[in-house]
């Protein structure tokens, strides 16, 4: 899961980064409005954490922008804690929900999980395909109700996103896009070796080599 964080407190922002790095979110961190609009436009993002009260372009601009451009990219405002006029802006601009500051990562995650349910986007604690259970609390796989095991967060994210997208030919480039974050190296073989982790794990003919296109996880057909 791919997440674009847009704030300009670097305590905070350092701070929410981590949280979500140890549950397994690639995050990509903008400090300022302009920066963030441009992520936001030109990378691909499975939800938005964005700030209302940024330099250079205010987070009401940036999501304004967006929904002109017809991005529908799930977002959570962030707001102070007292400005009701904030939230109401916002949702007229086209958040998702919101969330007032001081809070607590466990509610900012409890939002954001139950915003990507509402927009369909299938993220469970408990995601289960072809006899194989993830566990997204505990960042482990079920095999068939038998063997369980601990996944790195990079083999999290990378099977994760391979079961949301089931019985769909993924490119190399789309899977780097959401496991990696903004800086990472698009060059390195990094895919490659963490699926032949997964295949040995989950089995190999659950997910599937289609050569020069990507691969493929579900039953071959």
């Amino acid at each position: 899961m791919r997440l674009l964080l847009i704030e300009d407190d670097p305590d905070l922002s350092n701070s929410i980064k981590a949280e979500f790095k140890l549950i397994g979110y690639a995050v990509d961190v903008a400090f300022d409005g302009e920066e963030g609009e441009f992520l936001g436009t030109t990378e691909s993002y499975d939800v938005v954490i964005l700030d209302l009260g940024l330099t250079k372009m205010s987070g009401l601009e940036v999501l304004k922008l967006w929904r002109q451009a017809g991005n529908n990219v799930p977002v959570i405002v962030l707001t102070a804690r007292d400005a009701w006029h904030e939230k109401v802006d916002g949702f007229k601009a086209g958040a998702d929900d919101y969330l007032g500051k001081p809070f607590h990562f466990e509610e900012l995650l409890a939002r954001l999980q139950a915003v990507l349910k509402r927009v369909q986007v299938r993220l469970q604690e408990k995601l289960s395909l072809f006899g194989i259970e993830l566990d997204e609390e505990q960042q482990s796989v079920l095999i068939h109700g038998q063997k369980s095991v601990i996944l790195t967060a990079l083999e999290f994210r990378l099977l994760r996103y391979l079961m949301t997208h089931p019985n769909r030919v993924l490119s190399k480039y789309q899977l780097m896009e959401h496991i990696y974050e903004y800086d990472g190296d698009p060059e390195s073989n990094v895919i490659e070796v963490y699926i032949n982790r997964l295949r040995h794990i989950v089995g190999k003919d659950l997910i599937i080599n289609r050569r020069g296109q990507g691969y493929l996880f579900g039953k071959n057909r």
